[in-house]
């Protein structure tokens, strides 16, 4: 199971509440996932001090607070503690989701990125957007509107069986608080930029467009059409 699948389980286990069985196997410890490709080779668009920080770091340390979290969370659901269950997820909500959304963006990322995709994805865009240049400025103005801390996201309605444009705040998984299934999303983070591009946020979201991985985001797109609802 991929460390999307585990995080997005953790997370839906933690909003059920539900019981663990007290036969059931240990659970499996989050990880930090490798990067595919080395911490300068994203540069000049994004510096390998940034990402050794964002990665090393701050990725890092989300998967090192799930990971205590969830045994503590766990120990509650075993004590039939209900009140600490409920402190608890707040911390769950954050680091799990701190963890899946930058697991997808290492992914969202690659130094032969850049340019724009083909296939079905591109067609969809085309549809849904009217051109790929009205998808960018539209998401590039998504991630500006963002207060504070948070992400913009391009991201596919399974009802509507379209590509729609939304942010999340923190980090708030998308489809936990839109439905919106998650193909590429922007960090826009203070951490994300700030070493670099200072406070000119908009330099960075328009550096990001130079290193997407438009393979990757179309896989994600072909998952998100053929998944089932749950």
């Amino acid at each position: 199971m991929n460390v999307l699948s585990r995080v997005g389980q953790t997370l839906m286990r933690t909003a059920s509440q539900a019981v663990r069985p007290a036969a059931a196997a240990p659970r499996q410890k989050h990880t930090l996932p490798d990067l595919p490709y080395d911490y300068g080779a994203l540069e000049p668009h994004i510096s390998a001090d940034i990402m050794r920080l964002h990665h090393g770091v701050h990725h890092a340390a989300h998967v090192k607070n799930l990971n205590k979290t969830m045994e503590k969370f766990e120990k509650a659901v075993d004590m039939g503690d209900m009140r600490a269950q409920e402190i608890l997820q707040p911390d769950l909500i954050y680091h799990g989701g701190g963890h899946f959304n930058h697991s997808l963006f290492w992914n969202n990322l690659s130094p032969n990125g850049g340019g724009e995709p083909e296939g079905v994805l591109m067609d969809c865009i085309q549809r849904n957007f009217g051109s790929f240049k009205n998808m960018k400025q539209e998401m590039s103005a998504a991630a500006m509107s963002v207060q504070g801390s948070g992400w913009s996201w391009l991201g596919y309605n399974r009802l509507r069986r379209n590509l729609e444009i939304d942010t999340s705040p923190n980090e708030y998984l998308l489809q936990g608080t839109t439905g919106l299934i998650p193909l590429l999303g922007f960090d826009v983070w203070e951490h994300a930029y700030h070493r670099q591009y200072g406070d000119k946020r908009s330099d960075y979201v328009k550096a990001l467009w130079n290193v997407i991985n438009w393979d990757e985001v179309s896989k994600q797109f072909k998952g998100a059409e053929t998944s089932k609802f749950t």
